[in-house]
């Protein structure tokens, strides 16, 4: 879990930062961007960590199939 955190924080840093240029090249308003900034990534990011998790079961149930467990 901490190495999917540590990629979190570090996704999270680099969308904020893409967020806020994209914004204030749109808008040309700083404080309109810092808001887009913060709200759309922070919930992106939520959503990047449980989809981080969702592949790492998914690989787990492919590894279980592929040495012939069909359990279910």
């Amino acid at each position: 879990m901490t190495r999917d955190l540590a990629k979190t924080i570090t996704f999270a840093i680099v969308h904020f930062s893409v967020a806020f240029g994209v914004a204030y090249a749109l808008t040309g308003s700083v404080p309109v961007a810092t808001g887009l900034a913060l709200i759309e990534p922070m919930v992106n990011t939520v959503a990047f960590f449980f989809h981080e998790r969702a592949w790492r079961a998914f690989d787990g149930r492919q590894a279980t199939t592929l040495s012939g467990d069909h359990r279910v």
